[in-house]
C-alpha cells in the first residue's frame, strides 16, 4: 500500500462528525484519543480522519499547528494495518484523533503510541465483529 495522506483522508462531512459524538465509542492511548464509528463515507479510502489539538492546552496556534502535523505523519507512516484490515473486512471507518498531553512529545515516542493506538483500534473491531456473529 502506498503511504500518501492526501486530502481523500480528509473528514469534513459535518453530519459524519456529530454521529461520531452521538455514538461515542473511543480507543485510548496516551497521548490520543480516538473517537470512531463505522459508517459509508463518500470515497474510496478505507478511513478518513479529524486531526485535533485543544486550543485550551496549546494557546498558540503555530504550536498547535506543529502538534497537527506531526499526528499527520505518524498516522500517514502507521496507517498499513489499519487499511488493510477494513479493506479485507469491507468496512469504512470515521475517526476523530485528539492529542491529550500537555507538552509536545518527541516524534519517536508519537509513533510508538500511535501503532500501539490503531492495534487496539483493530483488535476492538475485531471484537465488535465477532459480537456480532455470535
Amino acid at each position: 500500500m502506498d503511504q500518501k495522506f492526501g486530502k481523500a483522508y480528509k473528514l469534513c462531512s459535518k453530519r459524519a462528525i456529530d454521529s461520531l459524538f452521538e455514538n461515542k465509542k473511543a480507543v485510548k492511548q496516551y497521548p490520543f484519543v480516538v473517537s470512531y464509528g463505522v459508517m459509508e463515507l463518500p470515497t474510496t479510502k478505507a478511513f478518513q480522519v479529524v486531526i485535533s489539538a485543544p486550543k485550551r492546552i496549546f494557546r498558540k496556534a503555530h504550536d498547535r499547528n506543529r502538534i497537527k502535523r506531526l499526528m499527520r505523519e505518524v498516522v500517514r507512516k502507521q496507517k498499513t494495518a489499519l487499511e488493510q484490515y477494513l479493506s479485507e473486512n469491507n468496512l469504512q471507518l470515521a475517526l476523530f484523533l485528539v492529542y491529550t498531553s500537555k507538552e509536545e512529545l518527541e516524534y519517536t515516542l508519537l509513533e510508538r503510541k500511535m501503532e500501539q493506538l490503531l492495534s487496539k483500534l483493530v483488535n476492538e473491531l475485531k471484537a465488535q465483529k465477532n459480537d456480532q456473529t455470535n
